[in-house]
């Protein structure tokens, strides 16, 4: 949706920290997938070779306050494909926001917002 503002450097490391998300429960989910590759189409990366970048480095690739946020838009729409919310997934996203320091209630809101969007855009494709 907002990747495209996000920097050459930010938007591999946005593909890579979407990758290590996607089979955080040891398995690519068929959702998980597509949307991999529509992350690659929407940034211009559909030939990047993903390297298995550390988190730390990953994360410290985005500076600003609005990649920061577009990177958690993003991820929560990944968390969300396979309408399942899993631990390790939850933890995941507790490192992301402790490192981009985001305090909690400013996070739950966020997190409550990404989940409605994420509602209209199932029942957009329902009906």
């Amino acid at each position: 949706m907002f990747l495209e503002e996000l920097e050459q450097e930010e938007k591999i490391a946005f593909l890579e920290l979407a990758a290590l998300l996607a089979r955080i429960d040891g398995k690519l989910s068929i959702y998980e997938n597509s949307l991999l590759k529509r992350y690659q189409r929407e940034m211009e990366l559909e030939d990047y070779k993903l390297r298995g970048l550390s988190l730390e480095d990953i994360l410290n690739e985005f500076k600003s306050e609005r990649s920061k946020y577009i990177v958690l838009t993003e991820i929560f729409q990944l968390i969300y494909s396979d309408g399942v919310f899993h631990d390790h997934e939850s933890e995941f996203v507790h490192i992301i926001k402790t490192h981009f320091g985001f305090d909690s209630s400013e996070f739950g809101t966020f997190k409550d917002w990404v989940g409605k969007i994420k509602e209209l855009s199932v029942s957009k494709r329902e009906h």
